[in-house]
């Protein structure tokens, strides 16, 4: 057993403190972690493995919360973010962990509310969005639970109508061009895009 002789605030974090054991400089170690530690009280070997663990896990988290503090982020995105920052799988598992107890860490509140963004300011297709949240990490499963309900033929109207002011054209042709390749472009099939355009132009004639 060894015993605490000595607890000091960190010059440069004072929410981590220094830790010296039988005199010597042991480790350091955030307050949160152990508010309990006290001079005069004694650790094992396996008692200072523990808090160290616990530490490394707590600054994880630290970190993850910080990276969420911009935006909302997938499980995949976290991953590879603390990755990035070398952390251990085992730390990494029970940051994740400790994230989803405390609701931080959703994918399908991160899909909904991606889906749910996209349609209200960059509409995209069910094939354009499902590729996204593809390569976010996010599950076959939920990816088909978000899109299911989605309306391709509302949000490709959405998308063309902001368009069609830049168009710059009366002609039929020009207009059926450049609304599909617009549309084509966010991941519309042809068949939503000649509907949506064919629907457009009557529009358009009915207004001229």
């Amino acid at each position: 057993m060894l015993t605490i002789t000595k607890l000091e605030p960190q010059k440069k974090n004072p929410r981590r403190i220094n830790v010296y054991l039988d005199g010597e400089f042991a480790f350091g170690i955030s307050q949160a972690v152990a508010p309990w530690l006290e001079e005069g009280k004694q650790l094992s070997q396996q008692g200072i493995n523990d808090l160290q663990t616990r530490d490394a896990v707590e600054q994880a988290y630290q970190r993850a919360l910080h990276f969420l503090s911009y935006r909302n982020r997938s499980e995949q995105e976290l991953r590879l973010h603390l990755q990035k920052h070398q952390e251990s799988e085992t730390i990494i598992a029970e940051t994740l962990a400790k994230l989803r107890q405390g609701s931080l860490l959703d994918d399908r509140q991160f899909a909904q509310e991606w889906v749910e963004n996209r349609s209200r300011f960059h509409p995209r297709s069910k094939k354009a969005l499902s590729s996204e949240l593809y390569r976010k990490g996010i599950p076959d499963q939920i990816i088909q639970e978000v899109l299911q309900d989605l309306n391709e033929e509302d949000l490709a109207l959405q998308l063309a109508r902001k368009k069609i002011p830049k168009l710059n054209t009366s002609e039929k042709s020009s207009f059926q061009d450049k609304l599909y390749g617009y549309l084509s472009r966010r991941g519309f099939s042809y068949q939503v895009s000649k509907d949506v355009i064919s629907q457009l132009w009557d529009e358009q004639e009915k207004q001229s």
